[in-house]
């Protein structure tokens, strides 16, 4: 019997085009998301301010469109997508005869670094820490069956939610009164606001250190936010239906799984609909009036309702992407983000550098100012030229930079870097 192969990086012709222009794709979402509330200082604005902003008639459109077909939508599909990468280094490793807890424990604890590092240095926004915190909580449903795996989504999109939700919003009132739980919630609300301004007038200043001083207490003060927990389940749902997707092999073998796709889509995109359509009237609706202290009942209920809307959505563009990229025509027109997909994380990292030089103060200082509508077409230029710059590197390369870090750490060896110029790898790319 022959014994174990060890776990090691995939080979360039190993990798899957479709998941790679899809992961593509999604970063784009994630980075226009990022540069509209996050790098542009929107979510750090008082209420009044963000919507003086959003006061002209194309401000307004471009912001329902946002909330309509982007918010929360990519970093569904991003975060699905991890959970299927997963299931796919999962049953590679499976069919080396290798053990992926070893290699993925080491991959996961070098990613959590990485991560801390981007949130205090350089943005607080970091998603990579808390990826790999909840990776390691995936571990634990790699044998579990395809049933198990689903009804855990269940309970982390909807029933623990809505537990979580009705107890911050009941919990005090239930424990200590309602007045002395509305004084409570004021408190801690004008905390936030405190935190959020100090944030802003650091990035507003002319000072490097200062304004990575100011981002760093930021993300120490919110290290432990009650939303937190609710937060990493949502996340954890996620990766488990990328883990199930991976499992079917939905997205490796579309041509089996047309059907299955196309009634992703329908529904997907069906009920994302009718949930981001609910979510916009009442945002209209409640526009100029003031936020209440404690959240309404049905604002409790409708948190947990966006969740599922995002996850439907967010299917449904995966399976739209799946389907148009087995048309000739699409192949080659969404193909062209594959290479972005393959340097996710470099491109990620890079994003985060750009935009605090662009919008900071001692940089382009847009923090604060910007409209929805420019942030937009910034973040789409930066990407394009982001895009140029992957197809650049990878006609050299393995992996970018940032991915060879990530696996030279991980397999505790330096990664051949460069592509040979007959390889077979590279003809296969």
């Amino acid at each position: 019997m022959p014994e174990p192969s060890s776990a090691g990086p995939i080979d360039v012709s190993e990798r899957v085009h479709l998941l790679d222009a899809l992961r593509g794709f999604a970063l784009l979402g994630v980075f226009i998301s990022n540069s509209v509330t996050w790098f542009s200082g929107r979510a750090l604005l008082p209420r009044e301010q963000a919507q003086a902003l959003n006061a002209p008639v194309l401000e307004t459109v471009v912001s329902a469109l946002y909330a309509f077909f982007i918010d929360q939508k990519f970093v569904t599909l991003f975060s699905f997508l991890f959970g299927l990468g997963f299931s796919l280094q999962m049953s590679r490793a499976e069919a080396r005869g290798a053990s992926i807890v070893p290699v993925y424990r080491r991959r996961l604890g070098v990613l959590l670094l990485i991560g801390l590092t981007h949130m205090f240095a350089l943005w607080v926004g970091d998603i990579l820490s808390t990826y790999a915190l909840v990776g390691f909580v995936l571990l634990l449903f790699r044998q579990r069956s395809d049933r198990t795996v689903l009804t855990w989504v269940a309970v982390l999109f909807v029933v623990l939610p809505l537990l979580i939700s009705f107890a911050q919003r009941y919990g005090p009132e239930l424990l200590h009164g309602q007045e002395e739980a509305a004084r409570a919630a004021k408190v801690t609300r004008d905390e936030d606001a405190a935190h959020r301004t100090a944030l802003l007038t650091g990035l507003s200043s002319d000072s490097v250190l200062t304004s990575q001083q100011a981002n760093a207490k930021f993300a120490w003060q919110n290290l432990a936010t009650p939303g937190r927990p609710l937060w990493m389940c949502i996340i954890l749902g996620r990766f488990l239906v990328g883990l199930w997707a991976g499992r079917k092999r939905l997205l490796e073998d579309v041509e089996r799984n047309r059907k299955l796709l196309r009634r992703i889509l329908f529904w997907g995109l069906g009920v994302g609909i009718c949930v981001a359509t609910l979510a916009l009237v009442l945002n209209l609706r409640n526009r100029g009036t003031p936020m209440p202290v404690s959240p309404r009942p049905w604002m409790v209920g409708m948190r947990t309702l966006r969740e599922v809307g995002y996850l439907f959505m967010g299917l449904g563009y995966a399976a739209a992407f799946a389907l148009l990229f087995q048309k000739e025509r699409g192949k080659k027109v969404l193909g062209v983000l594959a290479p972005a997909g393959r340097m996710a994380l470099s491109l990620y990292l890079m994003q985060s550098l750009v935009s605090v030089w662009l919008y900071d103060g001692w940089g382009l200082g847009f923090v604060g100012h910007l409209p929805m509508s420019r942030s937009v077409l910034l973040s789409l230029g930066v990407f394009s030229v982001q895009v140029v710059l992957a197809h650049l590197w990878l006609s050299r390369f393995r992996f970018g930079p940032a991915e060879w870090v990530w696996r030279s750490l991980t397999y505790g060896r330096a990664q051949p870097m460069r592509l040979a110029s007959a390889s077979p790898a590279r003809t296969a790319h």
